[in-house]
């Protein structure tokens, strides 16, 4: 007798890649923490290969961001647009917008701040009245500059990522002009300076009645972003409007099905996201370098999503983060080699984002 072949019973494998159980409570509160903790120390060994000794170059730019009070002043000015723009893109980040252009939106934001303090008002308006018109001006700026990707994706579904993206680029062209042609000083790429009622108060402005104040050139636009921080925060945790932007984040579909119209809340996010990078705009040229200029930002609004994404979108955790990376702009001004804030930022992107990765998702075979 033969035998009879059998056939064999054969099934088909592959990957999926889906999110992770739910994370305990002390993982999620000490990722971050985790995650920076091992960035600081690749960015060590990578230090290491320059030849510099990686722990000395930090505790020099600790010294210098946080050892006095005139480190914690210029720390205070670099972290004033990070909170605002990393709380801008924190919004359109709840709802899975991926608002890749605050850089942009910062940009109109000071164009029109800047057109009120030269162009748009008397000279002698009373400083609250101006100065509350170049806010209001830098708002809509950003908030205009966002509402165009916010309306492509909620009528024609376009991708927001691109649009913000490019968008950047013809907003930094868009300045450019103006500094260089109608708003230029003799020809440079800067506008006049701005006149003293369009500067927001420093706290050195007040060093005659209190003289420990002199030389600190942190300005008031840290209250504007630790206010704004906070009613964010009572936002999301209290009201029904924080409560529809976490439910189109989390399921668009269920949201859909429960009555949340996605249409409004996609423009209103994404008008709202730009305004806030409006402001920090609006912050930086009139209480820092008072008057517009090609290279007012050191890239605030890139490094705002490293902000909001190490944050979790947390925001009163935006303005410690944002503390953490204003310390590497004003310590990695003063060190040797150059670039070191920069490397540090982009080792520091690189192991939250895949981190979180790890810790959010995992590999399972079907």
């Amino acid at each position: 007798m033969s035998a009879v072949a059998t056939p064999r019973a054969t099934k088909s494998e592959r990957w999926r890649i889906e999110r992770a159980p739910t994370q305990p409570l002390w993982l999620t509160i000490l990722s971050p923490v985790i995650l920076v903790a091992l960035a600081l120390i690749v960015g060590a060994g990578l230090l290491s290969l320059t030849g510099s000794d990686p722990w000395l170059v930090y505790r020099r730019m600790a010294q210098l961001a946080f050892g006095s009070a005139y480190g914690w002043s210029d720390t205070t000015v670099k972290a004033t647009p990070l909170i605002l723009a990393g709380l801008g893109v924190s919004i359109a980040f709840r709802m899975r917008l991926w608002n890749i252009g605050a850089e942009g939106q910062l940009f109109l934001g000071a164009f029109m701040a800047t057109g009120v303090a030269l162009h748009w008002l008397p000279r002698d308006t009373p400083q609250p009245l101006m100065l509350l018109a170049m806010a209001a001006a830098g708002f809509v700026g950003g908030a205009l500059w966002g509402l165009i990707p916010g309306l492509l994706k909620a009528k024609l579904n376009v991708n927001e990522i691109i649009t913000t993206l490019m968008l950047n680029y013809v907003a930094i062209q868009w300045n450019n002009f103006f500094v260089y042609g109608p708003w230029s000083e003799r020809g440079f790429g800067l506008s006049p300076q701005f006149p003293r009622n369009a500067w927001l108060p420093r706290l050195t402005d007040f060093a005659a009645d209190f003289p420990f104040l002199r030389g600190l050139t942190a300005h008031f636009g840290i209250l504007i972003a630790v206010a704004l921080a906070v009613v964010l925060w009572v936002v999301w945790r209290s009201t029904r409007w924080g409560f529809e932007v976490s439910v189109v984040g989390d399921n668009p579909r269920a949201a859909r099905y429960a009555g949340i119209n996605l249409t409004r809340n996609i423009i209103l996010v994404m008008a709202l996201s730009g305004g806030l990078a409006g402001l920090a705009g609006m912050s930086e040229v009139s209480g820092v370098v008072h008057r517009l200029q090609e290279r007012f930002s050191p890239g605030y609004g890139f490094t705002a999503i490293i902000v909001a994404w190490l944050a979790k979108l947390n925001p009163l955790a935006i303005i410690l983060v944002s503390y953490l990376f204003a310390g590497l702009l004003v310590g990695g001004d003063a060190i040797q080699p150059a670039g070191i804030a920069q490397l540090l930022q982009g080792v520091i992107l690189f192991v939250v984002v895949s981190g979180d990765m790890i810790l959010r998702y995992r590999v399972r075979r079907v």
